[in-house]
């Protein structure tokens, strides 16, 4: 994911979401990095590496990732997810797609938070930034 936190954000604002972020991948049961983007349109980014889609999906909804996208979400302006597979049938991208439309089925104010943003592109992007 890449993402550029609000400009009316005060610094210490930023630097907890920072400090968050990086425990947060530090912590998860994937390879992950958290950090600036450098040379991007964005201010930070991440990625993480997961052995399944089980794995993937369970960090989707893990509690601490949830409560990190309530408290950030309403921070943020622009947010780019993405998805990388090196499985290239095709039913694994449509897995993908339904693990996150569960996830906003399951957490409708989350869908709600990303509707506040002024730019969101992902897998299954819902709300008035669906496609």
């Amino acid at each position: 994911m890449r993402f550029t936190i609000r400009p009316e954000v005060p610094k210490e604002t930023v630097d907890a979401i920072v400090a968050g972020m990086s425990a947060q991948s530090s912590t998860s049961d994937s390879d992950g990095l958290f950090g600036r983007d450098v040379g991007g349109e964005f201010q930070f980014a991440a990625v993480s590496r997961f052995e399944s889609l089980e794995q993937y999906e369970a960090m989707m909804n893990d509690p601490e990732h949830l409560e990190m996208d309530r408290m950030g979400l309403p921070l943020i302006s622009r947010f780019v997810s993405f998805d990388i597979v090196d499985d290239f049938d095709p039913a694994v991208v449509d897995e993908i797609h339904q693990i996150h439309q569960r996830r906003f089925d399951a957490h409708p104010d989350l869908v709600e938070l990303i509707d506040t943003l002024d730019e969101y592109q992902g897998s299954a992007a819902p709300g008035k930034h669906a496609r």
